[in-house]
């Protein structure tokens, strides 16, 4: 049996299972293993690890509750957000996606350009990174998903360029559905496109190894915010905004992050943001050392981890912006079927449109269709959201069935 224990509660003899934290925040080789030494207890504690999921048939039990009581009761918490306004779609999203395409295109060639820029020692120049961040923020306005879900398809060697456009995106995204203007949704733009620029100084074999990075080399990563600082300073005209985001992405409510162990109440608000969303897509990819996880769970890993390292509201607030079930999630409905999340209901999360493609009692693939979760039984509805799901579960690509049920 699976339990999910406070950290304060683990006793030699507990089978760790899952250390519930990224795998870049941990000191441990692996996730899964027996408590044998004392060591090993205080390390998840320094760690500021706050929660661990026990396997009481490997190892001894405690009073927790099951993993799936506690994963009920964050499903509970997550669901009561559910009825929100949501940003209004301005273009379909088939003809949004067509566009998003070169956008994505551009904005991870012009980091890539950045990064060797930076590696060789030269300044970042405005002129050309703020088209692109214009852009992406053009397309956030038109239709979020286009751009959100196509950044969701990651490969492993363009990694670090990908999630910087996409940290770029989401940022936009969520300024934009906090009210605030123009300006300040450009510099933040601007802030998650460069966040990541130091890490053009620290050697390809510590950014792509597999496995735990030993302490040596991860205090060469945890350079990486002040090394990007340092680079952006000596670009004219940079902003306020955007060298606060990039020197402050990995600092924590509860003064666990770096590179300054900023707490709450002294990081800034845009900063507070970007580490959410920062976290987001860094767990949503897959990695040469990490399977990523769905959107969906993200979220839910989000909110829990809110509680001590991120700010609670603006946590919740981020995930009524990219929607509990964010546009790309594979989603079993009630009726047995298994569709992709295409576009978020203006006032429900729980009810948004969905493309239908595959049968899960009869597994057969069925002719693509879009179902509007808020309408009733007689008007192309009357189903609902079970639960997201897991495409490789299932062996299936839900992003390719974002279009069909459309064209």
């Amino acid at each position: 049996m699976l339990k999910k224990v406070d950290s304060s509660q683990l006793k030699l003899g507990m089978f760790i299972h899952d250390l519930d934290c990224g795998w870049m925040e941990h000191p441990f080789v692996r996730n899964r293993f027996l408590l044998t030494e004392d060591d090993e207890i205080r390390k998840i504690v320094a760690a500021r690890i706050r929660n661990v999921v026990i396997d009481c048939s490997r190892g001894l039990d405690v009073d927790a509750p099951t993993l799936a009581e506690a994963e009920a009761a964050t499903e509970a918490e997550v669901t009561a957000l559910a009825s929100s306004v949501t940003s209004r779609v301005r273009v379909p999203l088939a003809e949004e996606l067509q566009r998003a395409v070169t956008v994505r295109r551009q904005a991870v060639d012009l980091v890539r350009t950045v990064m060797q820029d930076a590696r060789l020692g030269k300044a970042v120049e405005l002129d050309q990174v703020s088209p692109v961040v214009q852009s992406v923020t053009e397309s956030i306005l038109r239709n979020s998903g286009a751009l959100l879900s196509l950044l969701q398809i990651k490969n492993k060697d363009d990694y670090t360029f990908l999630h910087s456009v996409s940290v770029c995106a989401l940022l936009v995204a969520f300024c934009r559905s906090r009210g605030m203007d123009e300006n300040m949704i450009y510099q933040a733009g601007l802030g998650g496109l460069l966040h990541d620029t130091g890490k053009a100084l620290v050697p390809d074999a510590i950014l792509n190894k597999q496995g735990a990075l030993s302490d040596e080399e991860f205090d060469i990563v945890k350079r990486h915010p002040r090394d990007g600082h340092d680079i952006l300073v000596r670009t004219p005209g940079i902003g306020p905004i955007p060298l606060d985001i990039t020197l402050h992405h990995h600092e924590r409510r509860d003064g666990s992050g770096y590179p300054d162990r900023q707490a709450e109440g002294v990081i800034s608000e845009l900063a507070q943001m970007a580490a959410i969303v920062d976290v987001y897509d860094a767990i949503t990819s897959d990695r040469c050392y990490h399977k990523g996880i769905a959107p969906a769970e993200a979220l839910r890993k989000i909110y829990e981890w809110s509680k001590f390292h991120f700010n609670p509201a603006l946590a919740q607030e981020f995930m009524r912006c990219v929607g509990i079930y964010p546009v790309g999630t594979l989603v079993l409905l009630e009726s047995g079927r298994l569709g992709v999340v295409v576009e978020p209901h203006e006032s429900s999360l729980l009810t948004p449109k969905v493309n239908v493609f595959f049968h899960t009692k009869n597994q057969v693939y069925i002719r693509p269709e879009t179902v509007d979760l808020s309408r009733g039984l007689g008007f192309g509805g009357a189903d609902r959201i079970v639960r997201h799901e897991s495409a490789a579960k299932w062996q299936v690509e839900p992003l390719r069935f974002m279009q069909l049920a459309e064209a």
